[in-house]
Formats: structure tokens, C-alpha cells, sequence
């Protein structure tokens, strides 16, 4: 059973991705804005329509626009599309307050043109951060969003580091801290783990994008030569066949591909793995894969990158995935130690159970109410 929603201002709100999309920051989204009973009251938007057989969420509702980039003029008209058709969707009187995804990418300033009069709150992901440094462009905007906006939501304090870095004109009294969820349901009925049996063999899922910044590659090159390893991957299919090349380079790694799962089969492929494995490279604004792992009862080993290790600290395991000797002395020590994969599961379980969905939708309601 859903915990209920909370009472505030409607929320218009736009993540400029086709509905479908994989990613953490989309699961977020869909778990606070959509559903029958959803947890923030919000006329939500994704881009559309939806690809076939994709059921579209209750609530949700998209927005036929095409022309998605980065930069220069087709940005601009791709940014004037957007606003366009959010201002012949929402009656700027319904709506008591914004919530913008991502202080980069179109679906901002096409929101905040769209509704001008409105209270902004911002909320920063690890892409926006990302593809501002990459993108002169989505610097800028993610500039003008951070002045625009009359609060900025980070998730961790690693997140507000960064930004100020990137923006270092931000007035910091904008910037609040509001850890991102996971369900409350995983918290309180997670699928049930098969009692543990003996196994010289460890394991190991990957489960999400394989862009260049989760690490991936790192990974696969720095486990051929561990012994005693298995890797599932659960991620979208055409990412998985452009691994193909270096899978087939590194014969000694043994990896099957489990499909790009929806969120009840991924949570059951958990209990039927020994260690999740995080190798992100550059930042994750929390990363919800390895606390909804935690929740299921798997250990997770993870790159102390920026989020990742304020989230998890000692709740997981830190290892140095670039580095083929450091991972395969700690997932030997995993394999091996009396009482360490017991000891970490029951750590993770203990730090899922601070971050409920429910506490960070009454968190951003919360300041809605104040700003609107």
C-alpha cells in the first residue's frame, strides 16, 4: 500500500526524456509525480508519444515534441516547442508552484517561460551537472536557472559542491538539502532472499545506463583477470551490444545479460545476486540503485565517487574498480571473510531505511507551501 499523498500546491513539472526512459533520475520522477494516488499532486509531463507496447503511468502526460539537443539555435526553437506546448496544456491558475527537473536541459526554461509568475524549485541531478561542464550552453542555462529559481534542491551535499563550482554565484541560502527516496514499499515488504548457500563463485550485478560515466568499462577490463566472478548486466539492449567488442576482448570475464528490467524484476534479480556493483567514474547525485539494492538485501561495492560515498559511506563496500589488484583483493575478501557479506547486508538494510520516498515528498511539499 502506497503511504498517502501530501497536501500542497499543484506541482507543474516536465522531464524533457521520452517516456521510457532508463534512468534513475526518470524513476524518481514517476515514483513522486504519477500513479493513481501520486506522492506530490503535479500536472506531470514527459516527451511523446511513447514507444510501442510502453504503458504511459497514470497521471503522466506527454508532450509531442521532437528536436531534442544541447546547443546553438536549434536548441532555442527546441526550447520555444516545449513552451509552446506547455502553455497550451496547463492553466497557469491550477498550478501553485514549479518543480524543475535538472538546472540544465530544455524542459527548464521552457517551464519557466511557460509559467513566469510561479515559485521555482530547481532540483539538481548528477547530468545537469554533467553535460554543463561538457556544453557551453546548458552552462548557461544552468546558470540562469540557478539565479531564476527560488530554491535549489540537492540531494546531497556532494551535489551543492559541485554546482558551486560550476556556479559559484548561486546565493548559497537557496541551496536546501533533501535526500531523493525509494519507495517506501521496498522498505517495508522487500522481496524475500533465498536462504544463502555456499558458493566459491561471487555473484555480481550491474544494473543501469551504460554511458561512459557509470564505469562500465572499467569494470569488465578490471575483472577479466579475477577469478571466481560472475557479472550479470541488466541495462538497456542496444547499450548491452555495444559492450559486445570489449566483452569479447576480456575472455575472461563471464557476463550475461538479463534485459533492461522493470523495477519489480530488478528488484528480484537483487535477492538472486551476492554484490551489486556501483563503478561510476564521475559523480551520482545519491544513487537509488544502491540504496533499493540495500533495501533487497544486497551488499553493494562501490567507487567512493562524489554522492555515492555520502549516501553509502561505510553501508558498502569502497573499491578502486580501475584498478584490477584493489577490486580482486576486496571481492576476494567478500568471497572469503566469515561473517562479511552477512555483516554488510545488514548495515545496507540499516541505511536504505533512511531515505523513504514518502520523507522526501513531504520535504518538497513542504517548501512549496512556504514559497507559494
Amino acid at each position: 500500500m502506497s503511504p498517502h499523498p501530501t497536501t500542497g500546491p499543484l506541482a507543474a513539472t516536465l522531464l524533457d526524456l521520452p517516456a521510457g526512459s532508463p534512468g534513475g533520475s526518470v524513476e524518481l520522477f514517476l515514483d513522486l509525480y504519477t500513479g493513481d494516488c501520486p506522492l506530490i499532486p503535479a500536472r506531470a509531463f514527459m516527451l511523446g508519444p511513447s514507444s510501442p507496447g510502453h504503458r504511459v503511468p497514470a497521471g503522466l502526460d506527454l508532450l509531442p515534441v521532437a528536436g531534442k539537443c544541447l546547443e546553438g539555435p536549434a536548441f532555442s526553437r527546441y526550447v520555444a516547442a516545449l513552451r509552446k506546448a506547455l502553455a497550451v496544456a496547463i492553466d497557469p491558475a491550477q498550478i501553485g508552484v514549479l518543480h524543475l527537473q535538472h538546472l540544465a536541459f530544455g524542459a527548464t526554461p521552457a517551464l519557466i517561460r511557460a509559467l513566469p509568475m510561479h515559485p521555482r524549485i530547481a532540483l539538481v541531478h548528477g547530468t545537469d551537472l554533467i553535460f554543463a561542464e561538457a556544453h557551453r550552453d546548458q552552462l548557461q542555462v544552468l546558470r540562469e536557472t540557478a539565479r531564476a529559481a527560488d530554491a535549489i534542491v540537492v540531494p546531497t551535499g556532494a551535489m551543492a559542491d559541485h554546482l558551486l563550482k560550476l556556479a559559484p554565484q548561486v546565493d548559497r541560502r537557496k541551496i536546501t538539502h533533501i535526500p531523493w527516496g525509494i519507495p517506501d514499499r521496498l522498505l517495508t515488504d522487500p522481496p524475500p532472499r533465498p536462504t544463502p548457500t555456499f558458493s566459491n563463485h561471487l555473484r555480481l550485478l550491474y544494473a543501469g545506463r551504460l554511458t561512459a560515466e557509470k564505469g562500465v568499462e572499467a569494470l569488465i577490463k578490471s575483472l577479466a583477470p579475477v577469478p571466481g566472478v560472475e557479472l550479470s548486466i541488466a541495462a538497456p539492449r542496444a547499450q548491452f551490444h555495444g559492450l559486445a567488442p570489449l566483452l569479447q576482448r576480456a575472455a575472461g570475464v563471464r557476463a550475461r545479460y538479463l534485459g533492461w528490467l522493470r523495477r519489480p524484476q530488478l528488484w528480484k534479480a537483487f535477492t538472486g545476486h551476492d554484490v551489486l556493483v556501483m563503478p561510476s567514474t564521475t559523480l551520482e547525485a545519491m544513487g537509488l540503485v544502491a540504496l533499493e539494492a540495500q533495501a533487497c538485501g544486497l551488499p553493494v561495492l562501490y567507487q567512493p565517487v562524489p554522492g555515492l560515498s555520502e549516501a553509502l559511506a561505510a553501508s558498502g563496500v569502497a573499491t578502486d574498480f580501475t584498478h584490477s589488484a584493489a577490486l580482486g583483493r576486496d571481492l576476494d575478501r567478500l568471497r572469503t571473510s566469515p561473517g562479511l557479506l552477512t555483516a554488510v547486508r545488514q548495515s545496507g538494510y540499516a541505511n536504505a531505511a533512511r531515505y523513504p520516498l514518502s520523507a522526501t515528498a513531504r520535504s518538497l511539499t513542504n517548501l512549496g507551501r512556504q514559497l507559494a
